[in-house]
């Protein structure tokens, strides 16, 4: 009797150093053709999150028994004829805000150090469904309640261009391991702006999509009515591809919405050369000058990619009234029996949210309501609104703890351009448009309509065909 294997050849064309270092789309591509196998992946990532992450500190917990098997489950599929799509065999992590059956969920907190869940969040069953190997759950700031990363039980994550700085949060984990090279994609949630700062501050892509597009349900809140749930990884194309396999309505998830079927792979290939570009004075103000000089760079390409740009005016000022309310809602549960858990930071700012009445909590919901309405008539002059994601470069470890009373207050002023967008609702991507003199790396934020996630990618992507920042590595 004669056997065949199911086993796939070795890569020929990469070494094992190389391989944690292509794009999700070209190993996608390559899983797909049989060229190279989900295990060599798995194998090529674990070794550098062995290498890395003692000194990143990018991954709270790393599953790498299980990661194997899914790998080698992913191949003999593959070999069989049985390929999933685009992420099957493609190793992936996810911020340690999503619950995983059977694998401790922290939101990097001693309140839930020991924290094992018997579900998953939805995001994990989709990609699953999709075939994906799930590497571990990725660091965070405490709660998510910070845009440092700085905060939490396990330590901070650390910036892969400099170990020095921060990586911005509170998605610091999935940042950090995308850009060093230990997953090819990573989840991460954004609500003032946790996926687009560390983005930014790291090199990479990273997308908030419309609020309730990809189902929050399994997430650990901070705040349900703007919390958003989306994908980071290299480039636009592997977002697309991250982004095809989350989207979904979810009737389980009270927030999700229904919106029209978009293939967005395919999406991301459309001209832009109609596309009207809008550009924020506001959003310019009390810029660092390596930043302003970056994005000014990347809006001139841009400008001939498209049918050029006008000014628009949005006020960066928000309400935070929703914001603190609703953690200090959430926490509720948690905070009778373990109030000493908490980092003293983090129960401020839950805390802060305890003076806020029902009348104050009404209004100020009923004002974010009707400002997600009013921003549609700003979408009729223009398609994209374009700003720098954040008004300097990532500071550094140093900086922001000399002074701890001021951490939320300079917190703050990074996310000033993310924020309001969070409070709009829209989908809004950063992607990487230069570096400073120090190297460090340098954001542009891209804005769209609600929906209009295909609309975004395209623009990234026309972008990252004129540049090559997305393709700079750190050499850590």
């Amino acid at each position: 009797m004669i056997f065949f294997s199911l086993v796939m050849p070795s890569s020929a064309r990469y070494s094992a150093n190389q391989l944690p270092l292509l794009e999700l789309a070209e190993v996608s591509q390559a899983v797909q053709k049989k060229e190279i196998s989900p295990v060599e992946l798995t194998r090529a990532c674990l070794a550098q999150i062995e290498r890395l992450n003692p000194e990143l500190n990018a991954f709270i917990t790393v599953t790498a028994e299980s990661a194997l098997a899914e790998a080698q489950r992913a191949e003999a599929e593959i070999m069989r004829g049985e390929w999933k799509g685009p992420l099957h065999g493609i190793p992936l992590a996810v911020k340690d805000l999503a619950e995983t059956a059977g694998v401790r969920t922290t939101a990097a907190s001693k309140v839930l150090k020991d924290y094992v869940p018997a579900t998953d969040a939805q995001v994990i069953r989709r990609l699953k469904a999709a075939g994906a190997v799930l590497l571990g759950k990725l660091n965070l700031h405490e709660f998510a309640y910070g845009g440092s990363g700085i905060i939490g039980h396990f330590g901070p994550a650390r910036n892969p261009w400099n170990k020095a700085h921060i990586t911005g949060g509170s998605s610091s984990g999935s940042a950090a391991a995308v850009a060093a090279g230990m997953c090819y994609g990573a989840i991460g949630t954004d609500t003032a702006g946790s996926i687009r700062l560390p983005a930014a501050f790291c090199g990479i892509t990273g997308l908030k999509p419309s609020y309730g597009l990809v189902s929050a349900r399994g997430i650990i809140p901070l705040s349900w009515s703007l919390d958003h749930v989306g994908p980071m990884a290299r480039t636009a194309a592997d977002v697309a591809l991250m982004l095809q396999a989350i989207a979904s309505y979810d009737p389980q998830d009270f927030y999700s919405q229904k919106f029209p079927p978009v293939y967005y792979p395919s999406a991301m290939e459309e001209t832009t050369s109609s596309l009207r570009l809008g550009v924020a004075p506001e959003f310019w103000i009390d810029l660092d000058e390596e930043v302003r000089s970056a994005v000014d760079s990347a809006l001139a390409i841009l400008k001939t990619l498209t049918a050029g740009s006008q000014e628009v005016h949005l006020s960066t000022e928000v309400d935070r009234t929703v914001v603190r309310c609703e953690p200090y809602a959430y926490h509720q549960k948690y905070m009778a029996q373990q109030e000493s858990d908490y980092d003293p930071e983090t129960l401020r700012r839950i805390g802060s949210g305890s003076d806020v009445t029902a009348p104050q909590y009404i209004a100020a919901y009923r004002q974010m309501l009707q400002q997600r309405r009013e921003i549609a008539q700003l979408y009729t002059q223009v398609d994209v609104i374009l700003t720098p994601t954040t008004v300097t470069v990532a500071p550094s470890f140093t900086e922001l703890q000399a002074v701890p009373d001021q951490l939320r207050r300079k917190e703050l002023v990074l996310l000033r351009n993310t924020r309001p967008f969070n409070v709009y609702g829209l989908p809004a991507i950063s992607v990487s448009c230069g570096f400073s003199k120090s190297g460090l790396p340098i954001g542009l934020q891209m804005t769209g309509a609600y929906g209009t996630e295909g609309t975004l990618l395209a623009l990234a992507h026309a972008y990252q065909k004129h540049s090559d920042w997305h393709t700079k590595k750190p050499l850590a």
